[in-house]
């Protein structure tokens, strides 16, 4: 069955950086747009960043410049290197795969889903 693992989220302090990984087994990964989305205690899931199977990415404005979304397809693995956090930045971060549908930014048009990985940034 497809499995998505989520790794490297932890405790850091605003300013710093940290990259997240997200192993994917069960798919056929290349064929596959990876996103990241977070969600923050007390508020919906929001989309961060996702990259296409032909590498395009797209960012929500409040991590652009900030947050680079990449994919190794001989690893099967998309990452998530978020620099200069932010404490607003903390959340629960899941990885998705998505084969159909345009709207990147949807949840909905992801198939399958990470368990998460907690980003906590300090003030």
């Amino acid at each position: 069955q497809v499995q998505l693992v989520e790794s490297g989220g932890g405790l850091v302090q605003a300013g710093d950086s940290l990259r997240l990984s997200c192993a994917a087994s069960g798919l056929t990964f290349s064929s596959y747009r990876m996103g990241w989305f977070r969600q923050a205690p007390g508020k919906e899931r929001e989309f961060v960043a996702t990259i296409t199977w032909s590498h395009g990415t797209y960012y929500a404005d409040l991590v652009k410049g900030r947050f680079t979304i990449s994919r190794d397809n001989a690893k099967n693995t998309v990452y998530l290197q978020m620099n200069s956090l932010k404490p607003e930045d903390t959340a629960v971060y899941s990885c998705a795969a998505g084969y159909t549908g345009s709207d990147y930014r949807s949840q909905h048009t992801y198939n399958y889903w990470g368990q998460g990985t907690q980003v906590t940034v300090s003030s």
